[in-house]
């Protein structure tokens, strides 16, 4: 008896499962209470359910930050991502892009590549041996004789791709928010001259923190508690946030050097033809994001106790170590520093409610020679303690979320990149509802 295996091309759309009614109402009724300028109510954090809206509002229809060219340099090389129900193959391909691949064999849903990392030439799944080629194609699958199957109805999902000046950006949506590439013009131009194509990995640390990934993210988008990272306060002015009025008494002095500093990059980079004025539009726009250049204390150069140069080699088309940070910050999942000797990129990865993977990678230039060019430990020290300092503080809010005496607390002045995300997370739920 021969048949042939097919399956509907509708069938190949990636499915994230079902989102009980009970949990959509209950979702629906504490977005429409949400209270403009306080935290989240208690469930946002801590609600299973609420966790599985946001896998398939947010992380299964927004633009996320994946991986770096840097981490995949190679054609065939590969980083595995893991986040919510999703698993992901990011694959450099021989031509120089990046396909983004579903993990899933079309088999029986077996992992194909399961390591966190390699590089392959094509895949071959462990379980039968179904193997695909680089963007997905089922080239081989074993079968009886009189047997057939259609290859082309079993390719490996796709997901949608954009390469953002050497940041891989990946939605799993069929139809992708649009405006992604219209803000891709406009931060392009600040990250190019740091060239992340002539980078290498120096060093990625993986954290996983007890909090939901909505406190992470909020943590990172306000410095009101940056008195709690002494070794940032060095050369991040821990007066970011704050503006003219806002200043209190102990940080006068430091506000009057970040003037100053800031003065004086604004000239640096005119002078060199870097852009460094504020774009933000956290939540006033589907991609929502916020770039700048801004100064930095002491020498300005890189973040060390004294501010000044953690690697001898400049990145791309710099001219000048005294360039600040280009810190940039998009929804919903992603932070960097782009600084004149190296790059430090920040991926929140949700496991589940109460779980996040916040993944930390540091770049150098790709002739940087560790021992000569730069020290390691002294290139990592500044983010790895104030990483495990914000570990603490999430981790600290994720155990008063879930308590019945939590209440929601107003936003301080300085928080309002807080709200914006909060905000941009709510409308972009309702919207998931609708």
């Amino acid at each position: 008896m021969s048949y042939t295996l097919t399956r509907p091309r509708s069938e190949q759309r990636p499915d994230t499962g079902f989102v009980p009614a009970e949990t959509l109402a209950q979702l629906t009724e504490l977005l429409e209470r949400r209270r403009t300028g306080y935290s989240m109510e208690g469930p946002f954090y801590t609600d299973p359910g609420i966790f599985k809206a946001d896998m398939e509002g947010i992380f299964g229809k927004h633009w996320i930050f994946t991986a770096s060219i840097a981490e995949i340099p190679e054609p065939g090389d590969y980083v595995t991502l893991d986040f919510g129900p999703y698993a992901l193959i990011v694959l450099r391909t021989d031509d120089g892009g990046v396909n983004v691949l579903h993990n899933i064999c079309r088999h029986r849903g077996a992992r194909v590549l399961t390591e966190s990392r390699g590089s392959t030439g094509n895949m071959v799944c462990g379980y039968h041996s179904w193997t695909y080629a680089e963007d997905g194609t089922l080239i081989h699958a074993s079968t009886a004789p009189g047997e057939k199957l259609d290859k082309e109805c079993f390719a490996l999902k796709r997901a949608q791709v954009r390469i953002v000046a050497g940041l891989v950006f990946t939605c799993l949506a069929e139809e992708p928010p649009e405006d992604f590439d219209e803000v891709i013009p406009l931060i392009e131009p600040y990250l190019a001259p740091h060239d992340i194509s002539q980078t290498k990995v120096a060093y990625q640390q993986n954290i996983i923190e007890e909090g939901n990934w909505k406190l992470v993210m909020e943590n990172n988008r306000e410095c009101y508690h940056c008195d709690g990272h002494p070794e940032l306060a060095c050369s991040l002015f821990p007066t970011w946030g704050l503006s003219d009025g806002l200043i209190p008494p102990h940080l006068e002095e430091v506000w009057a050097r970040n003037v100053e500093a800031k003065i004086q990059l604004e000239e640096r980079c005119d002078r060199y033809g870097l852009h460094h004025e504020v774009i933000e539009q956290l939540d006033t726009r589907i991609a929502g994001f916020r770039i700048s250049r801004e100064s930095l204390d002491g020498a300005g150069e890189s973040f060390s106790a004294t501010g000044r140069r953690l690697s001898k080699k400049l990145l791309g088309s710099l001219r000048d170590f005294r360039l600040g940070r280009c810190s940039l910050h998009l929804q919903p999942n992603s932070w960097f520093h782009f600084l004149s000797d190296h790059i430090v990129t920040f991926a929140a990865i949700p496991i589940n409610e109460h779980q996040t993977l916040v993944r930390t990678t540091w770049l150098v230039a790709d002739d940087a020679v560790e021992g000569v060019d730069y020290d390691l430990d002294e290139l990592t020290h500044v983010w790895k303690q104030t990483n495990l300092q914000d570990k603490a503080f999430v981790e600290m809010c994720q155990l008063g979320a879930a308590s019945p005496a939590y209440e929601q607390g107003p936003y301080m002045d300085s928080e309002y990149q807080v709200e914006a995300f909060v905000n941009w997370y709510t409308q972009r739920m309702r919207e998931h509802i609708a």
